[in-house]
């Protein structure tokens, strides 16, 4: 009986091999699926054979000591180079399987390499791209599997995976921009933290024990600070215990239907953040809206779609409703002016579309404007961000010095006039 050496991956996405004994390949696949290996590769060999049984389980206990998946994220990027790749290729006339395992091969994330080679045997099998890509929600999400299986539908794949890979490139830069703005004050707070929590704890209590066995009579800004400085050198651990609950405790209220609602509600509300919040979801409605509709996905389905992508569940509930009323007949644009919380702007440019049926068009327009508006909403939002926790560091270590240097002031005054 002839061996076989394959390669495989698990329901799990876990890369396998071995070699094994078999009448022929058709046997050897069968034998392998029953034990959850999926073929991806096999050439006949006269090494020594294993059991196919044998082998997952081998993969299973590699699992227990292999801790690299830890640390292999399939990252956004990576899943939008991966989709215009392979656009790329069912452009130029090769095959979605081809196509599927020539990306395999490219990849160097091995997790990814692992979810492709999986998608790979299961389209070669006649399962569609959607429903594979389907099995992996963490890596590929509503979004894509959708547009996906409208690109299908429609015949034009390549065409809905370019789409696609714009989109998700374009969602990456926002993401980045927002990143990049708030990298430049989060370290500047933090810093700024740790300098005054150094002087209150070790520079501050030598220098406030020369006043108390002076027993001079002390301003109440110094009075305060040698009360920080005890409270802090004697009580840091419930502090920082304090610090974990609170925080804690307000990510378990966020996660609440109450905790969403008036969480984002408030962030709304509040001033140039919620501004900001805003154009970034509109932005995001009108681009997703225009990939889905323009990839053949329908209305319905694709407000389902953009819901889920806001990040706001006050503007989902506009959605939402909006998606309710527009089944009944109504308009997107009316739906939406109702709930004011959309610009007039949009309202207007997306009946404008409606009435034109150019809303696929008008919806694109419209997001390049807010990323326009989005881009300069950053910078404005960093503009006024980075000076103010300047202020805030610099008045925080500015009251510490005050208020040591205030008493030496006094106790220099008073010898002199002695």
């Amino acid at each position: 009986m002839p061996s076989y050496a394959y390669q495989g991956v698990t329901a799990k996405g876990r890369a396998v091999r071995g070699v094994v004994s078999a009448e022929n390949v058709g046997t050897l696949k069968a034998s392998l699926k029953r034990d959850g290996v999926f073929l991806t590769g096999v050439t006949e060999t006269n090494a020594p054979t294993g059991s196919a049984a044998a082998a997952a389980n081998a993969a299973g206990q590699g699992r227990e000591v292999d801790l690299s998946g830890l640390f292999d994220r399939v990252s956004p990027k990576m899943i939008a180079a991966t989709t215009r790749l392979l656009g790329t290729l069912l452009h130029a006339g090769v095959t979605l399987p081809e196509s599927l395992k020539a990306m395999t091969e490219q990849v160097e994330s091995q997790r990814l390499k692992s979810i492709l080679g999986d998608i790979a045997v299961r389209v070669n099998e006649g399962s569609s791209f959607a429903d594979s890509v389907a099995r992996y929600p963490k890596v590929f999400p509503q979004l894509y599997v959708n547009m996906v299986r409208a690109g299908e539908a429609s015949g034009a794949l390549e065409t809905v995976l370019f789409r696609l890979s714009e989109f998700l490139e374009k969602q990456i830069e926002i993401s980045g921009r927002v990143s990049k703005a708030l990298m430049y004050p989060i370290v500047l707070a933090v810093l700024g933290a740790v300098i005054v929590t150094v002087l209150m704890v070790s520079i501050v209590p030598k220098i406030t024990g020369m006043f108390e066995d002076m027993q001079a009579e002390l301003p109440w800004n110094t009075q305060l600070l040698i009360f920080l400085s005890d409270f802090i050198s004697g009580w840091w651990w419930l502090i920082i215990l304090a610090m974990g609950a609170g925080f804690w405790g307000f990510r378990k209220w966020r996660q609440t239907t109450a905790g969403r609602w008036i969480g984002d509600a408030i962030l709304l509300g509040t001033p140039v953040v919620g501004d900001l919040i805003r154009k970034i979801a509109i932005a995001r409605f009108a681009r997703t809206l225009a990939t889905l509709l323009a990839s053949g996905v329908q209305l319905l389905a694709a407000l389902d779609i953009v819901r889920t992508l806001l990040g706001n569940v006050v503007l989902e509930k506009v959605v939402s409703e909006a998606r309710d009323n527009i089944r009944e007949g109504e308009g997107i644009a009316i739906a939406l002016k109702r709930s004011r919380q959309f610009p007039p702007l949009v309202t207007h440019m997306i009946a404008v579309g409606e009435r034109s049926g150019q809303l696929e068009q008008m919806l694109v327009d419209l997001s390049d404007a807010y990323d326009r508006e989005t881009n300069q909403s950053i910078d404005k939002f960093t503009t006024l961000l980075e000076p103010l926790t300047i202020v805030v560091m610099g008045g925080a270590v500015g009251f510490v010095i005050y208020s040591i240097m205030r008493p030496i002031m006094m106790i220099t005054e008073m010898a002199g006039r002695t």
